[in-house]
């Protein structure tokens, strides 16, 4: 049976302030994130054991709650890349990063119109949830998403290339109740260089999604 494992931050728990403080780093990847880990590897086993009894009507709840937790698990393993102390500003063509700009111009109208939406996907997400830039395969564009919980309202295959973690475990302990704050702030801290690399290889997977029979 395939095991979820929590992957190492790629900086240590300081290298984001003062953004996120340290406090939230060190207890948001190593206590949350590494709950939906367990949860993910939990409920594995107990599909395995429902399977092997028969046990078919406790499936699609188990599948259910896999999904959960499996999906808090890649969003935030995308979230700590997607962040750099030295981040922040707007991708640039100079920075290596065109690609990724004349897309976001051609799918927002501009970075500006972009950043408005997605601030606001973000910011306004009911409860917990999340708001994402992803790529969507079968027209090629960008699109943001208001994510709630861990799973998203969209077309089938979306990937997300860009995530704002909306709960309040994700800022509380810094910003009290002010999320339009965080939101605001996360601008500061955005690693272009991996969206753009997260983008140019779902274009590359984007092909398959409706294959011809």
């Amino acid at each position: 049976m395939a095991i979820y494992t929590l992957p190492e931050l790629p900086y240590d728990y300081t290298a984001l302030e003062p953004v996120i403080d340290p406090e939230i780093v060190e207890l948001h990847h190593d206590k949350h994130h590494a709950a939906y880990v367990k949860g993910a590897n939990d409920t594995l086993e107990q599909l395995e054991e429902a399977r092997d009894k028969g046990s078919w009507g406790s499936i699609n709840g188990l599948e259910k709650n896999l999904a959960f937790h499996l999906s808090g698990h890649i969003l935030h393993s995308i979230y700590w890349h997607n962040m750099s102390g030295v981040g922040g500003g707007e991708p640039l063509a100079a920075d290596g990063v065109g690609e990724l700009s004349d897309a976001i111009a051609e799918s927002f109208g501009s970075f500006a119109g972009f950043k408005a939406q997605l601030t606001k996907a973000a910011a306004t997400t009911q409860g917990s949830g999340w708001g994402a830039l992803a790529h969507e395969p079968v027209s090629g564009r960008l699109i943001v998403e208001q994510i709630y919980d861990h799973q998203g309202n969209v077309g089938q295959g979306s990937v997300p290339i860009l995530v704002f973690d909306a709960w309040e475990h994700a800022f509380y302990l810094q910003y009290k109740n002010q999320k339009v704050d965080f939101i605001e702030a996360m601008w500061d801290v955005v690693d272009w260089q991996d969206v753009a690399k997260r983008y140019a290889a779902a274009k590359e997977r984007a092909g398959t999604l409706l294959l011809a029979p």
